[in-house]
């Protein structure tokens, strides 16, 4: 199989877990280039990213997870040949061994069937509280789009890309798959969702876990306002006139 594809993790103190995920994503079939953007590390995870084999680019401070998606398919963008642009898959950097069955999630992009594969983990792993953001984001996107989504924040994405392109600007921080989902489909692109046997690290319910979620919330909440009509609508009447 001739190499068409190129994985992208967003990164930030993944040291524990970057090696093991770079490794497997690595060695799936078609992929010839693993790109890490460490998003402003205060660990050694881009030193290890790099030890296992990762192109690494780094955020001198952390600008967030849509601004080194960006930044990753921007290094990949930079390595392609014009005629033959790579496929994009995004992957969490906390995946580790898990990312090697992220196949399933290439193959429709690569045969054409799709514009943008969406991972649906068959291992569901409980999340503390993270329901609230999930229902936000699923409801947001079915009122846009009709599209019932099955896990709308998962960030594992295949991407042809024209599709990648067609998205951009990206959506702020963790608004960024809400989004994506939204505005592909309101411009034609085909989205399919594929199941996989990936397991993030579980999400906890410390201090730390709930400013994640809250962040979450106020990144998909402000994705979503932007993208309503009547929200829209009133945006433009309050722009100024030329």
């Amino acid at each position: 199989m001739s190499a068409d594809t190129a994985v992208v993790i967003p990164a930030a103190n993944e040291a524990d877990r970057i090696a093991a995920t770079v490794k497997a994503a690595a060695a799936l079939p078609g992929v010839d280039l693993v790109v890490v953007v460490d998003d402003g590390s205060h660990d050694q995870t881009g030193r290890v990213a790099r030890a296992a084999g990762a192109r690494v680019v780094r955020h001198s401070r952390n600008r967030g997870k849509a601004a080194a998606m960006e930044t990753g398919a921007e290094a990949v963008r930079l390595l392609d040949e014009d005629d033959a642009p790579r496929h994009l898959l995004f992957l969490d950097a906390d995946l580790g061994e898990t990312a090697q069955t992220a196949a399933p999630l290439i193959e429709p992009v690569r045969a054409g069937e799709a514009d943008m594969t969406i991972a649906v983990f068959s291992t569901r792993v409980k999340l503390g509280g993270h329901g609230l953001v999930v229902r936000l984001s699923k409801e947001g996107i079915r009122r846009a789009t009709g599209f019932d989504a099955t896990q709308p924040l998962n960030g594992q994405r295949c991407l042809t890309r024209a599709a990648f392109e067609a998205a951009r600007p990206l959506a702020h921080g963790f608004g960024v798959e809400t989004a994506l989902t939204i505005d592909l489909l309101r411009k034609g692109f085909r989205v399919k969702e594929v199941e996989v046997d990936m397991a993030h690290r579980a999400t906890g319910t410390d201090f730390r876990a709930q400013l994640h979620r809250a962040r979450q919330l106020r990144d998909v909440a402000r994705a979503l306002a932007v993208r309503e009509p009547v929200v829209v609508q009133n945006l433009d009447k309050l722009r100024p006139k030329r």
